[in-house]
């Protein structure tokens, strides 16, 4: 009985944040290499992926790459037949629309069961608007969570933010989350209205862009200003709030 050939490998393949961005300005030369290398690819966007592409050195036409689709409608029970050219021993590339895949992206779907084949999964270096948000934001870096996106509908975001805020406040880690460009000003709005004026708001949109700016104020202090004009810019925003103090330690007597 012959052995199974050997697995390929999944390339988690990061992507320039704006579809304007040059590859080479934000992606290590070794990243470049390995993504022109590639003849497979699964994609949230297929006609983005291949735009992205025909922009590197690819070792054959644009027109010889393969290309497989998965997105937030793509069914469970269609995931396994993505894996077949790994299963046959080729190499395979992953990426999403922008920035690392499988971070607030549904490939995460398809590196979990590659995981569960045992085929190896390459991530390889790039842009995390997210990481890259938290970096330049001045707060608490050593604890943090990203909660991907808010709710739409306005009572139920409100809430949301109202429960961030009193997590951080707990815990003193730095709640991260985003919105479409078209709507990251009205997230922005919504945090204003629904946070205490004394936590700490970082707003950073077009990251690695030329338009790029990162901003940190306290609620307060950003009510005080003009908004900033965030549409239709992607944007990351970072809460953190003044600590919590119990009752009993508010109350404590101070020693003479």
């Amino acid at each position: 009985m012959s052995a199974a050939p050997p697995s390929g490998r999944l390339f988690l393949v990061p992507m320039p944040l704006g579809p304007d961005s040059d590859p080479k300005a934000v992606l290590p030369a070794a990243t470049i290499e390995a993504a022109a290398s590639l003849r497979h690819f699964v994609a949230e966007n297929a006609r983005t992926a291949r735009r992205f592409l025909t922009r590197l050195p690819l070792a054959v036409p644009i027109q010889q790459v393969q290309f497989e689709e998965l997105s937030e409608h793509t069914r469970p029970e269609a995931l396994p037949a993505l894996l077949a050219p790994l299963l046959a021993g080729a190499d395979v590339g992953l990426v999403s629309e922008a920035g690392c895949p499988a971070i607030a992206d549904p490939g995460a779907h398809l590196v979990a069961l590659a995981h569960e084949r045992g085929i190896p999964v390459v991530p390889l270096v790039g842009p995390s608007s997210i990481l890259l948000a938290l970096m330049a934001s001045g707060l608490n870096g050593q604890a943090f969570a990203f909660h991907g996106y808010l709710p739409v509908e306005s009572g139920a975001r409100a809430t949301r933010i109202r429960e961030l805020e009193a997590a951080s406040a707990a815990s003193g880690a730095t709640q991260a989350f985003i919105e479409t460009p078209y709507r990251a000003e009205a997230i922005l709005a919504a945090v204003l209205a629904a946070a205490d004026p004394s936590t700490r708001l970082s707003v950073a949109a077009d990251l690695t862009l030329p338009g790029a700016s990162v901003e940190t104020r306290t609620v307060g202090e950003w009510r005080r200003r003009p908004a900033p004009a965030l549409a239709p810019r992607p944007a990351v925003f970072a809460l953190l709030a003044a600590p919590k103090v119990s009752a009993r330690a508010a109350k404590k007597p101070r020693r003479a």
